[in-house]
């Protein structure tokens, strides 16, 4: 190749600087593109590998997401079978408690019930024995119920029925304070004075057993004059003596028929003996009455028939008599004793129950 014209030559003395230079641009270009690949190669490589673990992530995002819808439905389908158990167990809960309710108030009704049969029981024994001790004129009737009630109630130990056991302390304190007639004793007081009515000795009737005691004093004489006499040594005294002996035996023989005592009714004297039977009967029928009526609680009509018996005993009986004191004494404790005695009502008790009843 020829040199250009009106340039000058260049001498050729090996290479050039350009050509050094363009192959070292070369060199370094190759180099750089060589670098280039290999980033880009191992670029490519690392993508390919973030691509599949991206792909194998979101696999494994998809397996799980799927697993979580899964569990959640589970889970949801497992709360709606819990809420639903749940709402059964409420209502259960809620029956329950109904139940329950129902059942206290089953109890507290029994023993409400239970409560007003007691105090109903003991009102109704309290008024039964009130009948009784009308009837009979006793307190014990009563006295039993009453120790009676409170024993039961003592046993139901029912803090609300305390003040009903006060109340029948009360009532017991105050009916056994009272002294009530005792109908049977006197009743056997009178039928005591009926069996002697037959015994008893007869003004107007003489009764030699009223004046045995005189000559008893005339035979204890008669010792002490056979003492004397044997003090005495003559025939003489002796002779004496027994005229003195006769003669006070035939003196009190005959003081033995005469009797001086004062009669404050005359005509009891001159009952004749038919009368004196029908004096006895009469005093007889007159205790009798008196006995039926302590009996049958008419006090008044005991009281004018055993006054009449005592009249009858003090006018036509003999009074230094001991069976006629002895009858006179019963007739007259009878007469003392029938009085009218009223039992206290248990007041203070219906009113403790009627108020415990709620009544």
């Amino acid at each position: 190749m020829e040199p250009l014209a009106g340039r000058p030559a260049v001498p050729a003395a090996g290479p050039s600087v350009a050509a050094r230079w363009l192959w070292g641009a070369v060199a370094l270009l190759g180099a750089l593109s060589v670098v280039s690949l290999a980033v880009a190669w191992r670029a490519d490589q690392r993508g390919a590998s973030l691509e599949q673990e991206l792909v194998r992530r979101q696999q494994d995002s998809a397996g799980q997401s799927t697993e979580a819808r899964m569990l959640a439905k589970q889970a949801q389908q497992g709360m709606s079978e819990t809420a639903a158990k749940v709402a059964l167990l409420e209502a259960r809960v809620a029956e329950v408690a109904v139940q329950r309710g129902q059942l206290e108030e089953l109890i507290q009704s029994l023993s409400r019930s239970r409560d007003e049969n007691l105090l109903v029981d003991v009102e109704a024994a309290i008024r039964v024995a009130l009948q009784q001790t009308a009837i009979t004129g006793s307190a014990e009737p009563l006295v039993a119920t009453l120790k009676q009630s409170d024993e039961r109630l003592a046993r139901y130990n029912q803090p609300r029925l305390e003040g009903v056991r006060r109340a029948i302390a009360r009532d017991l304190d105050r009916v056994k304070a009272v002294s009530v007639t005792d109908i049977s004793s006197l009743s056997i007081k009178l039928d005591e004075a009926v069996r002697m009515i037959d015994e008893l000795p007869l003004l107007a009737v003489a009764d030699p057993s009223r004046d045995a005691g005189k000559p008893a004093s005339v035979s204890a004489a008669k010792p002490a004059s056979a003492a004397r006499g044997a003090d005495l040594g003559s025939w003489t005294g002796r002779a004496n003596e027994l005229l003195r002996d006769a003669g006070g035996g035939v003196w009190s023989e005959v003081k033995s028929l005469v009797r001086v005592s004062r009669i404050d009714h005359p005509d009891a004297m001159l009952l004749a003996p038919e009368q004196s039977f029908f004096v006895r009967e009469n005093l007889k029928l007159r205790l009798l009455n008196a006995r039926l009526a302590l009996l049958s609680r008419q006090f008044d009509t005991a009281q004018s028939d055993l006054l009449v018996a005592q009249a009858t005993l003090a006018r036509y009986f003999d009074r230094a008599s001991k069976r006629t004191a002895l009858a006179a004494e019963l007739v007259k404790q009878v007469t003392g004793q029938a009085r009218l005695v009223s039992v206290p009502r248990p007041d203070d008790t219906l009113a403790a129950l009627t108020a415990a009843a709620g009544r």
